[in-house]
C-alpha cells in the first residue's frame, strides 16, 4: 500500500484532469500524479514541466529511457523500474537493451554517447560532487551544450522524483517481482514490466 493516499481521478481538480488526460489513463499511467493531486496548483506546474521536457527535448527517446531506467535502479524505485514507456519501446528499447544497463560500460549494444550519458547519470545519482570538468568535456564529445543541459535536467528530474516515488512505495499495480520485499536490491533488467503510454 502506498505511503501517500492516491486520490481517485474523479476527485482531482478539473483543470488538472484535463491537463494530464487523466480520465483516459489507467491508474498506473496516472502514477504519482494521484498523490500530487492533493496539491493541484503545484501538480499543474509539475505536469506542465514534465510535458515541456517530453515535447521539446532533442535527446533521442532511446537514450532518455535508458537513463531513466538506470537511475530507477540506483533509486530502487520499484514503479520506475517496472514501467516501460510505449514511445521508448517503439524506439527499440527492448529487454536485451535494458539488460545492457546492468554493466553499461561493457555493453556492446550501447553507443558511445549512451555510455557517456549513463556514466554521467551514475555519478549524478551516486556521487554528484565527483562530476568535474573532465566529465563535461567527455559529454561534449557526443552532445551539444543544449543537449548537456537537457540531459542534466532529465537526470535531476529522474533522481529527485524517482527517490520521492521510492519513498512513497507505489507498488499496487506492479508485477509480483517488484512486490517482493525479501529481495535485497531489485533491477529493471530480466524482470517483468508493463508498457504504458
Amino acid at each position: 500500500m502506498s505511503r501517500i493516499r492516491m486520490l481517485p481521478v474523479e476527485t482531482w481538480d478539473q483543470a488538472l484532469r484535463e491537463q494530464t488526460g487523466a480520465d483516459a489513463a489507467t491508474p498506473l499511467e496516472q502514477g504519482a500524479m494521484r498523490a500530487f493531486a492533493h496539491i493541484p496548483e503545484i501538480a499543474k506546474g509539475l505536469a506542465a514541466f514534465a510535458t515541456a521536457v517530453r515535447q521539446h527535448r532533442n535527446l533521442p527517446e532511446r537514450l532518455v529511457e535508458l537513463v531513466r531506467l538506470r537511475i530507477a535502479f540506483h533509486n530502487q524505485c520499484r514503479s520506475c523500474m517496472a514501467i516501460r514507456y510505449r514511445d521508448a519501446h517503439e524506439a527499440g528499447v527492448d529487454e536485451a537493451l535494458v539488460c545492457s544497463l546492468e554493466l553499461p560500460a561493457e555493453a556492446e549494444n550501447l553507443t558511445p554517447a549512451e555510455k557517456a550519458a549513463l556514466a554521467y547519470a551514475d555519478r549524478f545519482a551516486n556521487d554528484h560532487l565527483s562530476i568535474d570538468d573532465a566529465v563535461y568535456d567527455g559529454l561534449r564529445r557526443h552532445f551539444t551544450e543544449a543537449e548537456i543541459v537537457e540531459l542534466g535536467v532529465w537526470v535531476a528530474f529522474c533522481v529527485g522524483f524517482g527517490r520521492l516515488g521510492a519513498t512513497w512505495d507505489m507498488v499496487e499495480e506492479l508485477p509480483s517481482a517488484f512486490l517482493d520485499r525479501s529481495a535485497d536490491r531489485l533491477a529493471p533488467w530480466n524482470a517483468d514490466y508493463i508498457v504504458v503510454r
